[in-house]
């Protein structure tokens, strides 16, 4: 061993005596021997349990919340679920949208309704390809469904009564120039009125369409709930926007005779019930 060495050995391993007196009395209280050795090993080790201890406090205690860049479990559950339910919200949402788009252009007539109808005789022809061992039914089963389908066979008044529960208020009064036809497509009444004449509303609703059209003019269209629409057009103002709520009889525009299908001042007014539409005369009058 070189004298270097030696001489690290002997500072390393020199003892040195730590006492602790009383400094009125210089009574010796306490007292230890140590080395500088003894120090490095303890301060080593002190160093060691402090990291054991703090990255254990991190993983498995709450205490990591308060460390800068960590999020606790039940925030990352929280985000989580509220990224899932966004997501649902989105997708009904377009889903609706999709749905308004589509009566909106049956009902500016983008879309013929007798498209609509090709498409339901389609699904009523596959229906019908079923096997009908599938669709077996007792003899009794057979004859009350029978007497209940005689019963309500093309009863529209009676199931849009049943759902809705509230007599409709004519939008405006006035000579029907040209009534409900739907083997001409003609899905409204035509109402003739005077220029500006208030036109309101049949029941409680929300507006989902006001808009201009260049066939039909200004447009306004009510959904009243349980599936019943009602839809104005050719009007010269329109009072109320898309999302407004309004109430039955409150004035919702003013007639017209706006649009390059109108022919003079009058309320085109049609009544839609679960996609079909209904003859308004039949639960309203306008005289």
């Amino acid at each position: 061993m070189d004298k270097k060495s030696r001489k690290i050995s002997k500072k390393l391993f020199n003892k040195y005596r730590l006492i602790i007196v009383n400094e009125d009395t210089f009574e010796e209280r306490f007292s230890f021997t140590l080395s500088r050795l003894n120090v490095y090993v303890f301060g080593g080790i002190f160093v060691i349990i402090l990291i054991v201890l703090t990255t254990f406090l991190i993983a498995f205690t709450p205490l990591r919340e308060y460390i800068p860049g960590y999020s606790s479990t039940a925030l990352k559950k929280k985000a989580t679920k509220l990224t899932y339910e966004l997501d649902s919200l989105q997708n009904a949402y377009q889903l609706n949208n999709t749905k308004l788009d589509a009566i909106t252009k049956i009902l500016m007539g983008e879309v013929e309704y007798k498209s609509y109808e090709e498409h339901v005789d389609s699904v009523m022809n596959e229906i019908q390809k079923t096997n009908p061992k599938e669709l077996y039914a007792s003899a009794a089963d057979s004859l009350f469904r029978q007497k209940i389908e005689n019963e309500d066979k093309y009863d529209v008044s009676l199931s849009l009564n049943n759902n809705i529960g509230i007599a409709l208020f004519a939008p405006t009064s006035g000579t029907i120039t040209n009534s409900f036809n739907s083997e001409e497509e003609h899905y409204a009444v035509d109402i003739a009125v005077k220029e500006n004449t208030p036109i309101k509303a049949i029941a409680d609703g929300t507006v989902i369409f006001s808009e201009w059209s260049v066939d039909t003019g200004f447009v306004i269209i009510i959904d009243h709930g349980s599936s019943l629409l009602s839809v104005f057009k050719h009007n010269s103002q329109l009072y109320k926007s898309q999302g407004e709520l309004v109430k039955m009889g409150e004035v919702i525009a003013t007639a017209g005779s706006t649009g390059h299908l109108s022919t003079g001042p009058h309320l085109h007014f049609e009544l839609w019930y679960n996609g079909y539409p209904l003859d308004p005369t039949e639960f309203m009058d306008f005289e």
